[in-house]
């Protein structure tokens, strides 16, 4: 394990902007644009093969102010590095607490740029951020723990480009319409800007991949907002909600819904509301002034 003791040498990397040699290998320096909404790349040749060396010489590159406007770097965004350890081919990056002032989509093209540039160094497959010792968190208080190049999707539209992956466990109605079944999806991409939370209902609301799942929402139904606060997520939908066009159990749309979001870290209860009122009953079985927790006894095993 190597102990982050070059901070000053990252520094020093940085500000002294000296000339790359015209022979070695090259590299691809990640940079975020002046409008924050993609990364850019920048050729960087370094001569030297040792992982160590090479892990310095880069880092100073993310912190160096780029000679091109349009480029911001990464590691010069108002926090500051407090160390790193480099153990089995997993890097870990310490930072201060003022890593997570940045807002959502800038914190994920930060990460990107920086998971993508250090993973190109022999040695290094995997990289972990830590703020001040502890693991970073997504939107949803939930630990990003270990990242790849690969976990960043570049969109070529105009969107923003910094899209993660994630492992979901969603809800939907089995065949009878009384009973919930679990559906697993591997590796969805969403954007960034969107929250986890709010990802879930999307899903749900789009309806069930896998066979022997049917939906249990109209799909008509818009969202008005998915918020979370002390483990309870509130989810604001608009009336269409309160139409069910399947022959779906009120109990089974409910705890899709619950059950669903309940398998995220910070989600506790639910209270799901209707254009922002709660008394209001569905199907006159569920008030929604009243806030759920998970139940499995719906669960069928197919």
């Amino acid at each position: 394990m190597w102990a982050g003791c070059l901070l000053a040498a990252i520094l020093c990397a940085a500000c002294a902007g000296q000339a790359q040699p015209e022979d070695g290998n090259r590299y691809q320096i990640y940079y975020v644009n002046n409008e924050e909404t993609k990364t850019l790349t920048a050729e960087y040749v370094s001569g030297t093969q040792d992982t160590e060396a090479l892990l310095t010489e880069l880092l100073g590159q993310l912190a160096q102010v780029p000679a091109k406007f349009e480029y911001k770097a990464p590691l010069a965004g108002g926090f500051s590095l407090l160390g790193y350890t480099l153990d089995n081919g997993t890097l870990t990056l310490d930072f201060d607490g003022y890593y997570r002032e940045m807002d959502t989509v800038k914190e994920v093209l930060v990460r990107a740029a920086i998971v993508r540039t250090l993973t190109q160094i022999p040695g290094i497959t995997y990289v972990i951020f830590t703020v001040q010792g502890e693991l970073l968190t997504d939107s949803s208080g939930a630990a990003i723990g270990t990242m790849s190049s690969d976990m960043f999707i570049d969109n070529a539209g105009n969107e923003i480009n910094a899209y993660e992956k994630v492992n979901l466990k969603l809800y939907f109605a089995d065949a009878s319409g009384a009973g919930l079944v679990e559906e697993n999806r591997r590796n969805v991409v969403y954007s960034s800007n969107i929250s986890l939370e709010k990802l879930v209902v999307e899903k749900l609301i789009a309806g069930p991949e896998a066979a022997g799942a049917y939906p249990t929402i109209n799909p008509q139904t818009k969202i008005i907002g998915v918020t979370v606060r002390d483990g309870t997520c509130y989810v604001n939908l608009d009336e269409a909600f309160m139409s069910q066009p399947y022959n779906v159990s009120a109990e089974a749309t409910i705890y899709s819904i619950v059950n669903s979001l309940v398998e995220l870290s910070n989600v506790n209860r639910v209270q799901i509301s209707i254009g922002g009122e709660t008394n209001i009953s569905y199907r006159e079985k569920f008030n929604f002034s009243d806030v759920y927790e998970r139940n499995l006894d719906l669960l069928v095993t197919q």
